[in-house]
């Protein structure tokens, strides 16, 4: 069985006070759910999130770069994250690859880096608009799965995917269930490809403006393991609702 897992991505948002409140809330509101639950704040305060968190939720950074260490300014490695108190780390993030222009051959260095320190990467995939509208959602989807899943040193390695449509992230417009459906079985079939026990046990989450409202409507795809949540995970309180929010029927492995 795939325990869902309801992830909160604060990008660059939340003082410390802020960051220590909604962690607060998030380790309260997953004691009271079936759920798997996990935050993403900025790196800045990884420290003092830790110790709210402990082990009661994941905790994970935002981007780790995809060298070892060096004259890198403003880069953070996968070590230093692990050391912060990380279980996890988002690997290609939409932002990283169409703001900061991150490639895939940055993100698997990501991916590779990431396990290397203990860390479970999160691996983000998803279509622009214009990649949708020309008929190019599959081929994108499994360009940039393969050249994560490439990065892994076998299927021991741990691993989630989130599939967030470029076009969904922060636009108020999500995919809907049966889109998200189609794309997050593109990926586990695409995984199984090469392992089949993988595949069955991989957490595909679905990302973009994902909302206590419709929230309910995802968990219930089959293939949809939970959500990467990004700024319905900035209150609480909205967030605590979509931790808590149980799937209709559990994913099947």
């Amino acid at each position: 069985m795939r325990t869902p897992l309801i992830a909160g991505n604060w990008k660059m948002n939340g003082t410390r006070a802020e960051a220590l409140t909604w962690a607060a809330a998030a380790v309260e509101a997953a004691a009271e759910s079936p759920n798997d639950a996990a935050v993403f704040p900025p790196d800045v305060w990884l420290a003092a999130v830790a110790e709210v968190v402990g082990d009661a939720i994941g905790l994970g950074g935002q981007a780790c770069s995809w060298e070892t260490s060096g004259a890198f300014t403003g880069a953070t490695a996968a070590t230093m994250l692990a050391e912060a108190g990380c279980s996890m780390v988002l690997c290609g993030h939409s932002e990283r690859r169409h703001v900061f222009g991150e490639t895939d051959a940055e993100v698997a260095g990501s991916v590779t880096r990431a396990l290397e320190a203990g860390l479970t990467p999160v691996l983000c995939v998803g279509e622009t608009l214009e990649e949708r509208e020309a008929g190019r959602t599959r081929d994108v989807l499994l360009r940039q799965v393969d050249a994560g899943i490439g990065a892994t040193r076998g299927p021991a390695d741990p691993l989630i995917i989130a599939y967030e449509p470029v076009w969904a992230i922060g636009t108020g417009k999500a995919a809907s269930p049966t889109e998200a459906a189609e794309a997050h079985a593109w990926i586990r079939a695409r995984v199984a490809e090469t392992d089949a026990e993988r595949a069955a046990a991989v957490r595909i989450l679905y990302g973009g403006s994902a909302n206590p409202d419709n929230i309910g409507g995802f968990l219930e795809v089959p293939d949809v393991d939970g959500a990467l949540i990004g700024g319905a995970a900035l209150d609480p309180a909205t967030f605590g609702r979509m931790i808590r929010h149980a799937p209709a029927s559990a994913p099947e492995a």
